[in-house]
């Protein structure tokens, strides 16, 4: 059995700079960038946090919140950006479990509804997210999914 340990940013500050390389390794966002929102969150200027899925440790999974994922419908925030799971940990519940916790977390803060932009068809829906309109990427020649968490 997986022993799994889902925590926020917050919970333990000294990751910031582990989670900001792991982010920066899937997605190929600088660094910098990470940093940047990780400190605001840790700092309490945002409440827009940082969510990990640890095993033994390790990041295995993880998600976080900002003002727009880049793309044109700025009135679409915040956004739920950067979903990873290490493929060797996929099928387990991860994502579904974050994006949970990011929802309740968010909730209790009085931020509602949450936006996200996906590829992916029919995942986002098993955990209550609702297709809502095509937006364009930044510097994107295609549209892309734009979902709502209400």
């Amino acid at each position: 059995m997986e022993n799994f340990k889902y925590i926020t940013l917050r919970e333990r500050p000294e990751l910031m700079e582990t989670a900001a390389s792991w982010f920066n390794s899937k997605w190929g966002v600088p660094k910098e960038a990470y940093l940047e929102c990780m400190q605001a969150y840790l700092n309490g200027e945002t409440e827009y946090g940082w969510y990990l899925c640890l095993d033994n440790e390790q990041i295995v999974g993880g998600m976080g919140v900002i003002e727009n994922d880049f793309h044109d419908r700025k009135d679409l925030s915040p956004n739920v950006c950067a979903v990873y799971t290490e493929e060797t940990h996929r099928k387990k519940g991860i994502s579904g479990t974050l994006l949970n916790m990011v929802v309740d977390d968010l909730r209790t803060k009085g931020i509602s509804p949450l936006y996200l932009v996906t590829d992916h068809t029919g995942f986002y829906e098993r955990y209550g997210w609702e297709f809502l309109c095509m937006v364009q990427g930044d510097g994107e020649p295609d549209m892309t999914r734009m979902y709502i968490h209400r």
